[in-house]
């Protein structure tokens, strides 16, 4: 073998060792993040992933936040990690515009809540934000 194949193999073995190494990272990561929850939140995050786009899922595992696509404006909204006051209307260049608060009824444990923010928005994103409260997401 030439040295320039060898060292072509060995480039190869080296993305594929960080590639899951990296992989690892995350899922340590959000093994330590979830470590701590009850089984009801667990649960919420388990069906929230199972709704969540192969995008979306990759967002949430790495960010623990998605964005969506509002369905009757087109607008973008992250859904962060929370049960109020966790999603932001995203402006053209990927800035908060503006933050918006609804959750549904009940008490819900944060993942029930982000799967029912996601489907008000891309189903019925009108009536979702006629019972929204606006706010500004200075902090962001």
């Amino acid at each position: 073998m030439s040295v320039m194949f060898r060292s072509l193999l060995n480039l190869d073995r080296f993305r594929r060792i960080t590639a899951i190494a990296a992989g690892r990272a995350r899922a340590l990561r959000n093994w330590y993040l979830e470590a701590g929850y009850t089984q009801e939140e667990m649960r919420g995050i388990r069906l929230l992933k199972q709704w969540l786009s192969p995008e979306q899922l990759a967002q949430y595992e790495s960010h623990r936040y998605f964005d969506v696509i509002g369905r009757q404006s087109g607008k973008h909204y992250r859904i962060l990690y929370g049960t109020a006051m966790n999603i932001r209307e995203m402006d053209p260049r990927g800035r908060t515009a503006v933050g918006w608060c609804f959750v549904p009824r009940g008490t819900l444990v944060a993942g029930d809540v982000m799967l029912a923010q996601k489907i008000a928005l891309e189903t019925d994103e009108r009536s979702a934000l006629a019972v929204a409260k606006k706010f500004a997401a200075v902090w962001d």
